[in-house]
């Protein structure tokens, strides 16, 4: 999506390098454009936002400054490197240093805010011993730490002429949290919009399962509407209007484009429509979100992705599972060095039991056997291991059911241009399951397990039942293995977030609404059609290696 263009100046003689991975990150943004600056420069006018980091400021400094804040559409960010000198009197604020330092839990002086949106109530910040003392009334508290049930402030604003000027001692810049909020303190200081108007958003297609889910989370997230939905079935459309009374409802997918009340959809039917409607709903200038996999082979993502650039519309995939608890562990293990450089990935999905019957098991429909969970498994592999493909081989097995055109069982082995290795594998026919995750790095190693759970509830007649949690839905239980400075290898759990429901929706609602990055990003998910495209015509060749570009 296109988003006004915002230019950052950092000022800092120290603090690039230990901010690096969010200045970086910052710099991703294809509309942010950042400069890095020991000293403030001579000329600001190519700037909207000036971040400065110093021990003082002279009086000319803060005049020349104070002068650009004062424009509309400018600002002035001070971050407080613990400084010697006091802080400008222009900033409103000055230095308290707390008595202890310890980690503090921030929240948002008015939960309403915009730069607050689709944030949890309150974030725990580490490395925080400063907060900001008011000492002018025309300051605003925009951030707060708890202290010995005190509300001290550690990020404020103050308004200069047409601009502001804010004052933060927030630090933990590997925080999301804190990474989301300086953006969007940043956007709004260059006269972006503070919250964009909500979008109308619908469902093509309405599985009674994901169906439902997109059109709760549509409906829990700040920043869409759901207008309509629209599905062949009549049985489909009627559950729809019991599940949400009062949305428009289509028989045909030329009704849903024509509505100009909707902005997005999102494609929920079988993987052999995805390209057509997903390119129709583009066409009619919708944003649209499309089930996985996104669509069976690369001619057809090349064609969606073109038309998506064409008609300067969003497209994306609802990889949904990036927000899995066990994956953004294993992702923060692995971007945290736990198990140094990993090499070598295995994942893997499946049981002993008969398939369904229904499209999901029919290969023309569904692409085959790995084109379903394997749409969510080969993206966490992609997103782990980002190199370039080099080759992947796929083998098959059709020994028991019979009765579908899917493989009982497909195992893809990808070999990367810079010597690593992932796998993944799906079997229906594993009476015995291996763990979900085997990852190894030059370090350590992480291994996830399965976690089969059955809940036993009363039964007025029978004492009681059991309902078991569909295995795929429980965290796995993770143990990283480290090796130590004497060359012991020794066992640790490792943690899982808490899970956050409608993680996707949200994530989405900021990328459309605030430009900030997608967790799944276009590229990966054409990368996995990539794979799986390779992996066909490798078992359709015995098992042959099949070159790809990535």
């Amino acid at each position: 999506m296109s988003h006004p263009n915002i230019a950052i100046l950092w000022v800092s003689l120290t603090s690039c390098e230990r901010h690096k991975a969010w200045l970086s990150d910052l710099q991703a943004f294809p509309h942010v454009r950042l400069a890095c600056q020991p000293h403030l420069p001579d000329n600001l006018d190519p700037y909207q936002v000036v971040i400065t980091a110093q021990d003082g400021y002279s009086p000319a400094e803060v005049k020349r400054l104070t002068e650009f804040a004062s424009r509309r559409g400018h600002g002035w960010l001070v971050w407080t490197e613990a400084p010697q000198a006091p802080l400008p009197q222009i900033c409103g604020v000055q230095l308290q240093t707390l008595d202890t330092p310890t980690e503090l839990r921030v929240l948002f002086d008015q939960p309403e805010t915009p730069l607050a949106a689709r944030l949890d109530e309150a974030i725990y910040v580490a490395g925080t011993r400063q907060t900001l003392n008011i000492i002018d009334s025309q300051t605003n508290i925009v951030m707060y730490a708890d202290w010995r049930y005190t509300h001290q402030a550690v990020l404020t604003q103050r308004p200069v002429g047409s601009g502001a000027i804010a004052t933060t001692t927030l630090q933990d810049t590997g925080h999301p949290v804190v990474r989301k909020v300086l953006y969007r303190l940043m956007r709004q200081m260059a006269g972006e919009q503070p919250l964009p108007r909500e979008m109308g958003a619908a469902l093509l297609g309405y599985a009674p399962s994901v169906g439902r889910l997109h059109g709760l989370g549509l409906m829990e997230t700040q920043g869409f509407i759901l207008r309509a939905a629209c599905d062949l079935d009549p049985s489909r459309r009627a559950q729809f209007q019991t599940d949400f009374p009062g949305v428009t409802i289509y028989p045909q997918a030329e009704a849903l484009a024509a509505d100009d009340s909707v902005d997005l959809v999102i494609v929920t039917t079988p993987p052999n429509t995805h390209a057509r409607l997903s390119s129709q709903m583009i066409a009619a200038g919708k944003h649209v979100v499309c089930e996985k996999p996104l669509a069976l082979n690369t001619h057809e993502t090349a064609a969606m992705a073109d038309s998506a650039r064409q008609h300067r519309r969003l497209l994306c995939c609802h990889q949904n599972r990036r927000f899995d608890a066990d994956y953004l562990a294993i992702e923060r293990a692995v971007n945290n060095d736990l198990i140094g450089d990993l090499f070598y990935l295995e994942t893997f999905v499946g049981g002993f039991q008969h398939p369904c019957g229904y499209w999901h098991s029919h290969t023309p429909i569904c692409g085959g056997t790995t084109y379903d969970w394997g749409a969510h498994y080969l993206d966490w592999i992609v997103a782990l291991m980002p190199e370039t493909v080099h080759t992947v081989r796929c083998t098959r097995h059709q020994r028991v059911w019979h009765d579908v055109t899917n493989a009982d069982q497909e195992r893809i082995q990808i070999r990367f241009a810079h010597g690593g290795e992932a796998e993944f594998l799906h079997s229906d026919i594993a009476a015995a399951r291996k763990p979900k995750w085997y990852l190894l790095g030059t370090g350590g190693a992480i291994v996830g397990h399965w976690q089969e759970v059955c809940i036993h509830r009363p039964d007025p007649v029978h004492y009681y039942d059991t309902h078991a949690i569909p295995i795929t839905e429980m965290t796995p239980r993770l143990t990283a293995y480290c090796r130590d400075t004497e060359g012991r290898i020794y066992a640790r759990d490792l943690p899982a977030p808490r899970p956050s429901p409608f993680a996707f929706h949200r994530n989405l609602a900021d990328h459309i609404h605030l430009g900030e990055p997608l967790a799944a990003p276009l590229a990966d998910s054409m990368r996995v059609v990539a794979i799986l495209e390779a992996a066909s015509r490798s078992a359709a060749n015995g098992g042959s290696p099949e070159v790809i570009d990535g």
